[in-house]
Parts: C-alpha cells; sequence; structure tokens
C-alpha cells in the first residue's frame, strides 16, 4: 500500500528517476554526515573547551570574592585576569536573560555547560563570533566576565557545511553529464522505435553500452523483419489481385456476347469480384503508403467528403469543434482511403453517414457515424481484423464486403501513432468510428 501511494510521487522519465538515484544518496549521506559531525564532533569540542573556560570563571571569581580584603587582593585579581586575557568588570548592570544568535548552534551548548558547571553564573551573551559576556552573581554585586569566543568552540564550524555541499553538487554535476551521455543512446532508440511505430524510418545505429547495444540491434532485425513481410505480403496479395483482372476482363468480354437479360446477374458478379479485388489492393498497399505531409484536415475531410458525394452516397459533413488550429502532419492517400473506407461501410449497412471533425491542440478525431445496426460492444475487436465477417451484426443485404474496411482504417490509424475506435453513434443510433491522432 505504501509502495502504491509512493508510485504515484515517483518521477516517470528515464531522466527524472535516474536523477533521483543519483541525487537522494548523496543528499542522504551529507545530512547523516553532517549531523554525526555536528553532534559528535562541535557539540563534544565546544563542550570541552567550555569546561575549561569554566574553570578560569571559578578561579576569577573566587579572586573577586576576596579582592574586597584590600589592596593586595585586587591587585591579585588584575593580574589574574590579565594573565588569563579577561576584562573583568565589577558591579555591572544584569541582562534579562541569555543572549545568542537563532542559528548559533554551538553557543546553545556553551551556555547550558557554564550553567551547569558555573552557579553563580546570571547570565551568557554571545552577540557574534568575537566577543562572549559572562554576568555572575558575586559579594561585590553582579560581577562582568568578558572573552574572546574562540576559547569556547572552533572556529567557522560552517565551513564543514560549505565544502559538503559544493563537492557534493560538484560531483553530482559532474555524474549527471556522465548519466546523460548514458541515456542519450537509450533516449534515440525509444525514438527510433517510436517512429517505426508512426510509420516512419529513422535512421539509428546502436551505440553506449554493452546492454544497449544489444537492446538497438535487436531493434534494428525486428525492424527489418516486419518490413520484409509487409513487403513480402503486398508482393503477394498485389500479385494475386492482378492476375485475377485478366481472367475478369476475358469473362466481362464474354458476357458482353451473351443476351442481356442473361449476362445482367454475371455482370454483377463480375463487378462485385472486382470490387473486392480493388479492397485487396488496397489491403496489400498498407497504410505507409505515401509520405507524411502537413495538410489542413478539415480541408481533406471536407474534400473527402464531396468526393464520396458525387460518387452517389449520402453523406454530409457534421459539426467542426476543438479549439485547435493549424497543419498536421497525415499521410494524405492512407486518410482518404481510411476515411473512405468507414463512409462506405456507413452506408453499405445504413442508409446514411455523417463524418465530423474535432482538432484540439493534442489531437486530431475524424468522426463516421452511420444509421445501421452498429456492432455489438463484444465484438468490436474482432471486426478491426482482417477478413472479419459480422454477418449477425451487420446487414449483408446491403452489398458483398470482404471485411477489409475497418482493418484498413485502423492500420492508418496506428500508422499515425493513433487509434480507431469503434462505439455507439448517438445522433444517428448506429455505428460511431473514430480515427484518433495525437499530434
Amino acid at each position: 500500500m505504501f509502495f502504491q501511494w509512493l508510485k504515484r510521487y515517483m518521477p516517470r522519465s528515464l531522466y527524472g528517476r535516474a536523477a533521483l538515484i543519483l541525487i537522494l544518496p548523496v543528499v542522504t549521506l551529507q545530512l547523516v554526515v553532517s549531523f554525526v559531525f555536528i553532534q559528535r564532533h562541535f557539540e563534544g569540542v565546544t563542550e570541552q573547551m567550555t569546561r575549561t573556560v569554566s574553570r578560569e570563571l571559578v578561579l576569577l571569581l573566587d579572586a573577586v570574592e576576596v579582592s574586597a580584603a584590600g589592596w593586595d587582593e585586587k591587585e591579585r585579581l588584575t593580574l589574574l585576569s590579565d594573565a588569563l586575557d579577561y576584562h573583568v568588570e565589577i558591579g555591572a548592570a544584569l541582562p534579562a536573560g541569555n543572549q545568542r544568535r537563532w542559528y548559533d548552534f554551538s553557543g546553545l551548548v556553551v551556555i547550558r555547560t557554564l550553567n551547569d558547571l558555573v552557579p553563580a553564573i546570571r547570565g551568557v551573551e554571545l552577540p557574534d563570533n568575537r566577543i562572549v559576556r559572562v554576568y555572575a552573581a558575586t559579594g561585590q554585586g553582579t560581577t562582568l566576565f568578558e572573552f574572546d569566543r574562540l576559547r569556547l568552540s572552533a572556529t567557522n564550524p560552517h565551513q564543514l557545511l560549505v565544502n559538503m555541499v559544493f563537492f557534493g553538487g560538484l560531483m553530482t554535476l559532474i555524474a549527471y553529464f556522465y548519466l546523460r551521455n548514458q541515456l542519450r543512446p537509450v533516449k534515440r532508440l525509444a525514438a527510433a522505435a517510436e517512429a517505426f511505430g508512426r510509420g516512419r524510418h529513422v535512421p539509428y545505429a546502436p551505440t553506449g553500452a554493452i546492454e544497449v547495444r544489444a537492446a538497438g540491434n535487436a531493434f534494428l532485425d525486428m525492424r527489418a523483419r516486419i518490413e520484409r513481410q509487409i513487403e513480402q505480403r503486398t508482393l503477394m496479395l498485389s500479385g494475386v489481385s492482378h492476375d485475377l483482372r485478366t481472367p475478369l476482363t476475358r469473362l466481362k468480354l464474354g458476357l458482353s456476347l451473351l443476351d442481356r437479360e442473361d449476362a445482367e446477374p454475371l455482370e454483377r458478379d463480375v463487378e462485385d469480384m472486382k470490387r473486392l479485388l480493388d479492397e485487396f489492393l488496397s489491403f496489400a498497399r498498407g497504410a505507409h503508403e505515401g509520405e507524411p505531409e502537413k495538410v489542413d484536415p478539415l480541408a481533406l475531410v471536407r474534400e473527402i467528403v464531396e468526393d464520396s458525394a458525387r460518387g452517389g452516397r449520402n453523406v454530409t459533413l457534421g459539426a467542426i469543434e476543438g479549439d485547435g488550429e493549424g497543419l498536421v502532419s497525415l499521410r494524405v492517400v492512407g486518410i482518404k482511403r481510411a476515411v473512405e473506407n468507414l463512409i462506405g461501410n456507413a452506408v453499405r449497412y445504413g442508409t446514411k453517414a455523417e463524418v465530423s471533425l474535432r482538432l484540439s491542440d493534442k489531437s486530431l478525431r475524424i468522426r463516421v457515424e452511420d444509421d445501421g445496426p452498429g456492432i455489438a460492444p463484444g465484438d468490436r475487436e474482432e471486426a478491426m481484423k482482417p477478413f472479419a465477417r459480422l454477418e449477425p451484426a451487420r446487414n449483408q443485404n446491403r452489398g458483398m464486403g470482404v471485411g477489409l474496411g475497418l482493418s484498413i482504417a485502423a492500420d492508418v490509424a496506428r500508422a499515425h501513432g493513433g487509434v480507431l475506435r469503434l462505439g455507439e453513434s448517438e445522433a444517428l443510433g448506429g455505428l460511431c468510428a473514430d480515427i484518433v491522432i495525437a499530434r
């Protein structure tokens, strides 16, 4: 449970996690060393030096007490204070309480140790790093003892922290540049894989550590195998479709010699076979035909709808939504083929189709809706597979299909780094097909 909660606040990028792995131990080590050193070393040293000063103060207090007895005792006090380098002032005004700067942590040890060892002390002032004023109660009133702060604590105790922060930051910076060079091949591999998933071929050469090179070589082998398989599939389907056109043409010529009444149903079969071959060819060409180019998606969709309407299909252009603007990088041929297939399916299994568009700063959505029977939620994933035929869900009396329309549209969406989503149309009641592409 704790790790699940902590996971939400962890960095998601590789750079962020690597930096956390690098910086967290360094900072933790610095904090631990600083705490131990300050608590064990500075506090111990300060306490030891303060004990020495407290003995001197006790000696001076005794000299103050007996200085009232005569001139010789006063002279002895003066000689003693000069020898110990103390300034002694009898009858000083007692301060309201102890005084120190808020960040003077060693001053806490000084005040505590002096009060414990010299009960006569009534106040300690630590105004800076140079002077210490100690006020003690004596038989002659409040006596001030002023001496150098160096006698109580080590000089510049903050230098340790400054050095640790400076050198820790310096080593972290050096490690960051080294780590960035190690992560750069991983980012290049991720960029090449992402580009290939979107149908782009980005030049890539494995670099970096042995493991990264091995992953890069595996990616290159995989990419080469996939490209060979796509090329072989395209050549096979193109060859079969092309070779079948010749006997179909001969059949069509032969049927033209028969009586019209006898030839008409056979000619319809020939036309259906020709249409199926055209779909095979479209599927064989794949979703990667053409290079991506910057186009206006609204103008492209409007052109597709107008061409389909001129071809006799009952299709209209619906709402244009979103606050995005500008051009989008698209494979025009592939997008046209995908949207035309969706429109063809819509008018085949329904009576009308409506195409709408939504453009935002992050994505492009092209939606095709119809008033047909739709597809059940459990069959939608199966419907996007090649050669899928869903007779119970779709009206097959509307025409003969080979089951490639949704598969081609899904391939085109994936080639653009997007996805094809199937749902139920709220406006028309039939199928709703969305091509969603990230910008």
